[in-house]
């Protein structure tokens, strides 16, 4: 199998070795074959040189000492070497961006600057990744990356708000997110990767705070920078692309906002980049643009020093992201999510009264795609002027899937008593429609696109369903029968409803319940049975997806004496008891028994939440 150390054992005198004891002669490193230093000569007062870029695109030399080797300090037999920086480096200290790095020795490549020590120490001491580590990454194959932390409970989570509303969704991930601010990233030892500079652009500051604590956990800074070019294919001449100790951007979105994780080239081969000397995300195979990178300044800092950094053009797709690095291959291309925002403002009158469309591309992947998505859609809410405390915020939409597979997206969210604003809460039911399809054992989803419309309504939209009626109780087979629905709403007069529900030919004599409800009250049996299986496909998930009710319509049900069984994505009303048992017996963890089977359904829609139920008891002839 082809490999970077096949590569690089083949041609070594292709760039011939530099005489590091005069700077001055250096020139800085350019792609292709390189002869590398093993680590078992690497040894304590070595003077080395260590290229990285502090304006532009340009590497500059930093002058290394070797300190020592740092015996298994990532793992059995992973050292690191430790060493001090000199030149730039001693005044900015070990800065975010500075990953990968590459560092030579009488021309010989030696690893790449990974590490820091050197937080409030007025020495830069850093940990470099030796090379023979970074060469391993080639050699993993491109399976699903299974080690991705996806916390698949938080997609079933529920919460209700004010008033016993159930709103959008339960929180999940919204709250997982807003429960982040503040964090730091967790630091288990004296020796830490050196932070990724995640740059945004196109978001609120606002935005950003919400946000950098969920990011901070992951080892990442979220910072704000400039666009990057698109998610156009990758130009064809590549000749000089990523040399090593150059600025590089891995791209996570595009488009009206964009996010780019900043590190630097250790080396590149002329096709295969490996850089950052570290994880970026410790994702294992993906599937990420890659992109050149233009250094505006290094920010120096005792305590957090990063480089301020704008991405350029996508140069070619990153496939690894391990422990000791990511690889990127030139001219290769990696498909993103084409994720459209239409943005609604409505008036007094329900007039539309401005509207804009944002349009957005994000990579796919099982960790960072929901959060991803969540930071979009509050960002495309958060900024607008319309925005007021009694908001009511409507979305609806669909998600397209290859397979033909659609999920329907209607939900509604307004300010509430849980700390979780609103736009927040929103962004987060689609989030964790994202989670949930990425938790399914059956294959990993593959979007074609999202299209969603976000319409914000002036004032706090909330109804508690207060009463029902009906005509008579005492009913025939086949009779229509009519009826009202009075629900009280936030702040304004009693609302009255008209409603028929016909009697089927098929009721039985004996006692009917009509069942007027919101949405909670529907959704409890099949959520709770969908959340117990953990061995879901993906067409069950989206099935499941499907059949969630939603909040702003009154539901109207009639129900009769019997047992439901909810079952992975299917409801089985009036189940035989004899394959009660056996479902019983078969997966007993994953049903979900109501003792009453659905007879009729139909519901009334409201430019509301709505919350509550009213049952009333009815006798057929």
């Amino acid at each position: 199998m082809w490999t970077l150390a096949t590569v690089l054992a083949a041609n070594l005198s292709a760039q011939p070795a530099a005489d590091t004891s005069d700077p001055t002669k250096l020139s800085p490193p350019k792609a292709g074959p390189v002869k590398t230093l093993p680590l078992s000569e690497v040894t304590p007062g070595m003077k080395a040189i260590a290229w990285t870029a502090f304006e532009g695109s340009t590497p500059e030399q930093v002058p290394v000492e070797i300190i020592g080797i740092m015996r298994n300090v990532w793992g059995p037999g992973q050292s690191i070497i430790m060493a001090k920086l000199g030149g730039k480096a001693a005044r900015t200290n070990v800065a975010g961006g500075m990953s990968g790095s590459p560092v030579y020795y009488d021309g010989k490549l030696m690893g790449a600057i990974s590490l820091r020590f050197s937080t409030f120490s007025p020495d830069a001491i850093a940990g470099i990744t030796p090379i023979d580590l970074m060469l391993e990454i080639n050699e993993f194959d491109q399976t699903r990356p299974l080690g991705a932390a996806v916390p698949t409970q938080a997609a079933h989570r529920s919460s209700d708000a004010a008033g016993g509303v159930e709103t959008a969704g339960g929180f999940g991930l919204a709250e997982e997110i807003w429960q982040s601010i503040g964090a730091e990233a967790p630091q288990t030892s004296s020796a830490v990767a050196i932070e990724t500079p995640l740059t945004f652009s196109g978001v609120a500051n606002g935005v950003l705070d919400v946000f950098s604590g969920y990011f901070r956990k992951s080892g990442i800074v979220p910072v704000q920078g400039a666009g990057v070019g698109g998610a156009n294919p990758p130009r064809e001449n590549l000749q000089g692309t990523l040399d090593p100790g150059e600025p590089v951007a891995a791209v996570l979105i595009t488009g009206d906002t964009s996010a780019t994780g900043l590190g630097t080239v250790t080396y590149n081969d002329g096709k295969r980049v490996l850089a950052f000397g570290h994880a970026m995300f410790n994702m294992g195979p993906v599937e990420m643009p890659m992109a050149r990178a233009e250094v505006l300044t290094v920010l120096a800092s005792q305590l957090q020093p990063a480089k301020i950094a704008n991405s350029a053009d996508i140069v070619g797709a990153l496939r690894q992201d391990r422990k000791s690095g990511i690889m990127g291959v030139l001219g290769e291309r990696a498909s993103m999510i084409p994720v459209n925002v239409k943005v609604r403002t409505y008036g007094e009158k329900d007039q539309i009264v401005k509207e804009k469309d944002l349009h957005y591309n994000v990579f796919q992947n099982q960790k960072l795609t929901p959060p991803l998505m969540v930071l979009m859609l509050y960002n495309s809410m958060f900024g607008l002027n319309d925005f007021a405390e009694e908001s009511t915020f409507r979305l609806s939409g669909k998600i397209d899937l290859d397979g033909e597979r659609q999920i329907s997206l209607q939900t509604m969210q307004t300010v509430s008593e849980t700390p979780v604003p609103a736009p927040l809460a929103l962004a987060g039911w689609v989030g964790d429609k994202f989670q949930r399809l990425f938790t399914n054992i059956g294959e990993l989803p593959k979007f074609k696109a999202v299209d969603v419309t976000i319409e914000l309504l002036p004032e706090r939209r909330l109804a508690v369903l207060e009463q029902a009626w009906v005509e008579r109780t005492d009913v025939r087979p086949g009779d229509l029968i009519e009826g009202k629905i009075f629900l009280r709403p936030y702040r304004g007069e009693r609302i009255e409803k008209s409603f028929q529900v016909k009697i089927p030919n098929r009721a039985p004599k004996g006692p009917l319940r009509l069942l007027v409800s919101d949405s909670n009250r529907l959704n409890r049996g099949k959520m709770l049975a969908g959340a117990r299986n953990r061995l879901m496909t993906l067409s069950e998930t989206v099935s499941l997806l499907n059949q969630e009710y939603a909040n702003n319509q009154v539901y109207i049900s009639l129900m009769q004496a019997g047992t439901t069984a909810h079952f992975d994505d299917k409801t089985l009303p009036n189940v035989p008891p004899s394959v009660l048992n056996v479902m019983r017996e078969s997966g007993q963890r994953r049903l979900v028994l109501e003792n009453q089977a659905p007879l009729t359904e139909t519901s009334i829609p409201f430019d509301s939440i709505v919350s509550g139920s009213y049952s009333i008891a009815l006798q057929v002839q």
